[in-house]
C-alpha cells in the first residue's frame, strides 16, 4: 500500500502519496479546477521560480533565519530551473484567484525540493514552510505579473530574431528577382507592372516595422512591481528586501528590470500587455497578408493565377491525384487569426481589473504567451519550410503581363486617361498597345 502524507490548512486536510513534490494547495486547485484544458506555460512557471530565487538568495544575504536554508531554497529552484520537477507543476491555466494556485504550486514544489536537499522529506514545512519561507515577502500579485513580464521579454525577444530571419529570407527574394516584371494587382484586378523583387521587398519592410515595435515594447515591461505584495503598498516586505531583490533579479535574468515608481498602479493595472498583445496582433495582420498573397500566387498550378511556386509539402487530397496545397501559409494564417482572438481576449480580462487587482491574470497570461509561442514557431516554419523554397515562375508572370492591359497606365501622360480607356476598352492588349505606341510616335 502506497504511503501517504496529510497536510493542513484552515478548510481543513487532504491527504497525498508521501513523495509528492506539490502540497495541499495544488491538490484543492486541482479539485476546483478540473477543466482538462492545459497547465499553466512553463515559460511563465520558469519565470516565477526565477522571482523565487532572486528572493531566497536576497534573504541569504540579509541573513534571515539560519544559514542554509535560503541557499537550499536557491538550489531548489536551481533545480527547478534545470527542467528535474517538471512534472509537479499541474495547475491549469485558466483558474480563479487571480492565479494564486499556481504561485502556490510554485512555493510548494521549492519548498519540498529544498527539503530534500537538505535530507528531509516532502512535506516538513516546519523546516521550510512554502509560504512563511518561500513565499516570505511576496504575494502572487506582485510575483505574478512580475513573471508574466520576464517570460514575455525573453519570448519577444526569441519572436523578433525570427521576423529577422523571415525578413531576411524575403529581402534574398527581392534581390533574386530585382529584374523579374509580373503583373502588379489592386483590389485582386490587373493595375501596372512591377517587379516580383518589389513585393519581397514590401513583404520585408512589413516584418522590418514588426521587429521596431517588438523591440520598444520590452522598455514598457521592465518595469516591475515586485516588493509591492498584496496591492502594491508593500505589506510584508522590508524595504531592504524590496531594494535588494530587483537587484538580484535584474542580474539573474539579464534584464533592465527596474522598480516601479508607483507598484499600485501596476499592480490593478494591465494596459501594458494589452499594447504587448496589439503589436502580436499587428504582426499576425502582416503575416497573414502575406501568407495569403503568396498562397493566391501560388494558385493553380495551371487553373490559377501560378506567378510563384511554393515549396511541395504534403498530398492535397485523398481523392484529387497530384493536388498539392499551399498548407504553411494556411498554417501561418489560422495562428495569425488565432493570435487575433487571443488579442481580443487579454482585453477584455484587462477591462476586468476591479479596484486594486485584476482576478483574470491567468487569462491574460495564457493568451500571451501563447500568442507568442504560436508566432515564434509559425514564422520560423514559414521561413524555413515555404519562403526560402519559393520560386517565381519567370513564363507565367509574362504570360499574365502580356494578356494584361497593365501596360496602359504609361500613356496617360501623353495621350490622356480618356484616350488610353477607349482604346483599351475597343481592342485586345495586343493590338492596344500597338496603337498607343504608334500614337505616340506621331
Amino acid at each position: 500500500m502506497e504511503k501517504t502524507r496529510i497536510e493542513r490548512d484552515v478548510l481543513g486536510e487532504v491527504e497525498l502519496p508521501e513523495g509528492t513534490m506539490y502540497g495541499i494547495n495544488t491538490a484543492r486547485a486541482l479539485e476546483n479546477f478540473p477543466l482538462g484544458h492545459k497547465r499553466t506555460a512553463m515559460d511563465l512557471i520558469y519565470a516565477m521560480v526565477t522571482v523565487k530565487k532572486a528572493a531566497a538568495l536576497t534573504y541569504a544575504r540579509l541573513g534571515v533565519r539560519e544559514d542554509g536554508i535560503y541557499q537550499a531554497i536557491a538550489a531548489a529552484c536551481d533545480a527547478i530551473l534545470a527542467g528535474q520537477y517538471d512534472d509537479a507543476f499541474v495547475t491549469e491555466a485558466l483558474q480563479g484567484g487571480a492565479g494564486t494556485s499556481t504561485n502556490m504550486n510554485v512555493n510548494e514544489v521549492i519548498a519540498n525540493a529544498a527539503l530534500l536537499k537538505l535530507g528531509k522529506q516532502p512535506g516538513q514545512y516546519d523546516v521550510i514552510h512554502p509560504l512563511d519561507d518561500v513565499n516570505r515577502g511576496q504575494s502572487t500579485n506582485d510575483v505574478y505579473p512580475t513573471a508574466l513580464r520576464i517570460a514575455a521579454i525573453r519570448k519577444l525577444r526569441e519572436l523578433s530574431q525570427a521576423c529577422a530571419d523571415l525578413q531576411e529570407a524575403f529581402q534574398h527574394k527581392e534581390q533574386a528577382y530585382e529584374k523579374t516584371y509580373k503583373l502588379g494587382r489592386t483590389e485582386l484586378m490587373d493595375a501596372v507592372p512591377m517587379t516580383a523583387g518589389e513585393e519581397f521587398g514590401a513583404y520585408a519592410q512589413a516584418l522590418s516595422r514588426d521587429r521596431w515595435r517588438l523591440y520598444k515594447i520590452e522598455e514598457r515591461l521592465r518595469m516591475v512591481n515586485l516588493g509591492g505584495t498584496a496591492i502594491g503598498t508593500s505589506d510584508t516586505a522590508s524595504r531592504q528586501y524590496r531594494y535588494e531583490v530587483i537587484e538580484e533579479l535584474r542580474r539573474l535574468t539579464g534584464i533592465g528590470l527596474a522598480a516601479a515608481e508607483y507598484p499600485v498602479d501596476l499592480t490593478q493595472n494591465n494596459d501594458v500587455f494589452v499594447e504587448v498583445s496589439g503589436l502580436l496582433k499587428a504582426l499576425a495582420v502582416n503575416l497573414m497578408k502575406i501568407a495569403n498573397d503568396l498562397r493566391l500566387m501560388n494558385s493553380g498550378p495551371h487553373g490559377g493565377i501560378g506567378e510563384i511556386r511554393l515549396p511541395a509539402r504534403q498530398q492535397g487530397s485523398s481523392i484529387m491525384p497530384g493536388k498539392v496545397n499551399p498548407v504553411i501559409p494556411e498554417m501561418v494564417m489560422q495562428c495569425a487569426m488565432k493570435v487575433m482572438a487571443d488579442d481580443s481576449a487579454i482585453a477584455m480580462a484587462a477591462a476586468h481589473g476591479e479596484f486594486e487587482l485584476n482576478a483574470f491574470e491567468p487569462l491574460i497570461a495564457d493568451c500571451l504567451l501563447e500568442s507568442l509561442q504560436l508566432l515564434i514557431r509559425s514564422v520560423r516554419i514559414f521561413q524555413t519550410a515555404c519562403v526560402e523554397g519559393l520560386e517565381v515562375r519567370e513564363d507565367r508572370c509574362q504570360q499574365h503581363l502580356k494578356a494584361s492591359a497593365a501596360f496602359g497606365a504609361a500613356y496617360i501622360g501623353a495621350l490622356g486617361y480618356d484616350t488610353v480607356s477607349r482604346i483599351i476598352k475597343d481592342h485586345e492588349p495586343d493590338e492596344a498597345r500597338r496603337i498607343l505606341e504608334s500614337m505616340v510616335k506621331k
